[in-house]
């Protein structure tokens, strides 16, 4: 049995954010407000997510998975000239405020942190390692607080529905609407405290079988 056979079959996980009402998110070409929004002006970007898209925080956003992303064009750390863009989205967003808090959906540790402070990158991150069924992988925590970073140490246990970091503001967080990115490795290979999160059409199909869905964990329903 392989992660994304397994996840299914586990009967409980811990909410990671209290969500409340919410709204599926489109930032691929098919949104028609996205050309002519200044999206590298983040209070721009954060007034249209919040204000018009969530209805002044009346509602949570969330989506993102396998989704072919035009938003990555504001930031050159989606691509240098010369080099194939990344577009393809391998997490799930949650577009929440700042200071949400963020719990495990179930026991772990943590694997490895950092700041990675790049304009449009993923801001302070956390990344916990789980073990189900002898089978281990790893779930990352994009665009927190900076202040969730002090104290923390590789390897402290973490419980399920533990709050153990939160929703960070822009700047810190990369330059973003508050938001979550979490997402799901199978392997992590030799990263610590960063990993793809956004990849390239041509590695498409190599990262999302090394990246389930999310949503195998958060459960949360399909748009109707």
């Amino acid at each position: 049995m392989n992660l994304s056979q397994l996840l299914p079959s586990y009967a409980f996980f811990a909410p990671i954010v209290p969500l409340m009402p919410y709204r599926w998110l489109d930032f691929t070409a098919t949104n028609p407000d996205l050309p002519a929004l200044d999206l590298t002006d983040t209070a721009v970007f954060n007034d249209y997510v919040f204000g018009k898209l969530l209805d002044n925080g009346r509602y949570a956003g969330v989506g993102g998975y396998d989704e072919h992303r035009v938003i990555y064009s504001r930031s050159a750390h989606f691509g240098s000239p010369g080099q194939e863009p990344r577009s393809i989205h391998l997490g799930i967003d949650i577009w929440a405020g700042a200071g949400t808090p963020v719990s495990a959906p179930l026991a772990g540790r943590v694997h490895s942190f950092a700041f990675n402070d790049n304009f449009g990158d993923y801001g302070p991150t956390i990344i916990l390692e789980h073990e189900l069924e002898t089978i281990r992988f790893y779930t990352l925590y994009g665009h927190l607080t900076l202040a969730s970073l002090d104290g923390l140490y590789e390897g402290k246990a973490v419980a399920a529905g533990e709050a153990f970091t939160a929703i960070g503001p822009y700047p810190e967080n990369g330059h973003w609407p508050p938001h979550l990115h979490f997402q799901v490795m199978a392997d992590i290979g030799t990263y610590r405290g960063d990993y793809p999160g956004v990849c390239s059409v041509r590695e498409r199909d190599k990262y999302l079988a090394l990246c389930p869905d999310p949503n195998l964990i958060l459960r949360v329903p399909a748009r109707g």
